[in-house]
Parts: C-alpha cells; sequence; structure tokens
C-alpha cells in the first residue's frame, strides 16, 4: 500500500529525512514515533504530497507521490496535528463543505455524511452545532471526519489524540482501531502507550533515519534489560541479598519497599536469558521464604524508545 524508497528531504543545510526506506501493507496500523525534530511529520508532509522530496521515491496506493499527486490525495485521508476547522461553519455544513472540495457528487453526500458520522460518533444533534460550540473530543470526532469522508484507503493522523482528557484519549483508540479494520492507518503519537495499544507495528525515527521497525513486543525483545521481575519476600534481607547476588541472569536489583516487617519488595533486572521467575519460585521454596508476588514485565515501548533515541536505559 505505501512503499518508501531512499526518501530524502533537506531544508538548507539541515537534513530533515535522511534516506529513509520502508513498505506498509494494507490493513495495517503502523505506529511512527520519534522526538521533536526526527522527520515524522516531514516524511507524513511528503506521503500527502504536500511537500516534495529531493531524493528517492515514495508510492502510495500505486501513485507516486511526485509524479501523481493528485492521485495520492484522492486516496488519502490527512489529520495533520493543527486540525483544519472553521469554527464558525456549523458541522454538517463544515463536513458538507469538505464533501465538496473531496468531489462527491452533491446527490451522494447527504448519506455519506450520515454514514461518516455514524462512524465518528457525531449524532445529529451534534451536527446541528457550530464548531466552536464543541469539546476539544468533538472537535477532533470532526477533524476524523473531514478525512474520511471521501472514504479513503490510507488514513494519516498526525498526534491525533492531543490536548484530549483521558477518556477522550480512550473514545478516539477505539475509533482508530475500529477504522483500522478496513483501512491503512498511520499514526504519530508522543502518547507511547496510545501507540502501544493501537498499533500493530512501530516505526521509529531519529535525526532523519529509521532505527528500529517491529511489533511492541519484537523492539521489547530487542532492547538491553529485556526484563523486570518483581517479587515480594518474606525473609531475612541479607540472605535474600546474598541469594540475588549469586544468581545467573539477574544483573540488577533493588527494593522497592519495606513493610516495616519482613515483607521486602524486589525490582529484579534480568539479561532475559533465563528463566528467572522458575528460578527465584525455586529459590524460595528451597529456602522457606514466602512469596507474595511475583510478575515478570518486558521492556515497555517508553523504555524503548528512551534506549534508542537517547542511550538511556
Amino acid at each position: 500500500m505505501i512503499r518508501v524508497s531512499n526518501l530524502t528531504k533537506r531544508y538548507g543545510t539541515n537534513i530533515a529525512v535522511d534516506s529513509i526506506s520502508f513498505g506498509i501493507r494494507k490493513g495495517e496500523i503502523v505506529g511512527f514515533l520519534g522526538p521533536n525534530g526526527a522527520g515524522k511529520t516531514t516524511t507524513m508532509r511528503i506521503l500527502t504530497s504536500f511537500l516534495a522530496p529531493d531524493e528517492g521515491t515514495a508510492v502510495v496506493a500505486g501513485f507516486d507521490v511526485l509524479k501523481e499527486p493528485l492521485e495520492v490525495r484522492k486516496r488519502i485521508g490527512y489529520l495533520p496535528e493543527n486540525a483544519p476547522l472553521y469554527l464558525d461553519m456549523g458541522v454538517f455544513d463544515y463536513l458538507n463543505f469538505i464533501a465538496e472540495i473531496r468531489d462527491i457528487p452533491r446527490g451522494e453526500r447527504g448519506m455519506r455524511i450520515k454514514n461518516i458520522a455514524d462512524i465518528c460518533g457525531l449524532d445529529k444533534n451534534v451536527q446541528k452545532r457550530y464548531i466552536y460550540e464543541l469539546s476539544k473530543g468533538y472537535r477532533q470526532r470532526v477533524c476524523l471526519a473531514q478525512a474520511l469522508i471521501h472514504d479513503p484507503d490510507i488514513l494519516i493522523l498526525d498526534e491525533p489524540t492531543i490536548g484530549l482528557d483521558p477518556n477522550q484519549i480512550i473514545e478516539i483508540r477505539q475509533l482508530i482501531k475500529e477504522i483500522g479494520i478496513e483501512k491503512t492507518v498511520i499514526l504519530s503519537s508522543h502518547i507511547l502507550s496510545e501507540v502501544s495499544a493501537t498499533c500493530g507495528r512501530v516505526l521509529i525515527i531519529n535525526q532523519g533515519k529509521i532505527i528500529a521497525s517491529g511489533t511492541p513486543e519484537e523492539l521489547s525483545n530487542k532492547t538491553r534489560g529485556k526484563e523486570k521481575v518483581y517479587i515480594n519476600l518474606k525473609g531475612e534481607k541479607e540472605a535474600i541479598e546474598t541469594k540475588l547476588h549469586s544468581m545467573s541472569g539477574i544483573t540488577s536489583f533493588r527494593i522497592t519497599e519495606e513493610d516495616g516487617g519482613e515483607l521486602l519488595r524486589y525490582e529484579i533486572e534480568s539479561d532475559g536469558d533465563a528463566n528467572l521467575n522458575e528460578a527465584l519460585f525455586h529459590m524460595a521454596v528451597d529456602n522457606r521464604w514466602v512469596i507474595t508476588e511475583l510478575r515478570k514485565e518486558r521492556a515497555s515501548l517508553e523504555d524503548v524508545f528512551l534506549q534508542l533515541t537517547t542511550g538511556e536505559r
């Protein structure tokens, strides 16, 4: 559905996008992550034919973004970070205006608006209101509706939940997942938990280069300090820590809480190569220590992002 090959974009002496290549299949929801200034928005603007690349190619739905920009735009729905809304227009009038711009025949516009309004949760009462009267969450729904009004094959969303409260974020996230059943979606966001919950695959860009690609789980498995194990033990502190020091696979550990008695809560970091849960269980049984909690966590997408873009752990 999308093929990018050796794409480069310069602003003077600054290389915003540096010879990147990637592909996105039909029906994928792909997260596009990177620090500010990494090249995310520039790449998305090239894919929408808003900007022309200096080198390389980008093919969207079979059309070259440089040679056939109008065909590309027909097949893409774009929601930029600063959403395009005319606040003094009514919701229905605004969507009708966008439908006209998109060359949807007059006789089809009413049904198209109804269908998109249903998908985006814009009931008749909302459609009668002026956009300036709407909450931030409903404005984002209107923005999604304008991006979908022409039934595009591909949806490109730049920070679609920026400024929303937690409930609104959940609503928009669910809406994106439903849309992604039928369409290809590229989602850029600084809320990494949102990307992890919504996207099947992640591309991470830094300083204009793609530095990682894969599912959130695959990226987690590739990251140093792959696993953390949390264990609550009832036992003598010095004896427990002597055993922890001697166990293979443990790279570090620390006490996160002591309740004043014998219960000790440890966060243990491992190299991910050993079955640490099983080893800790046998350690406790052999020493007659009581376990009240034992759980394992892999590196989160936040951990992966921080390590790959800053080198921090």
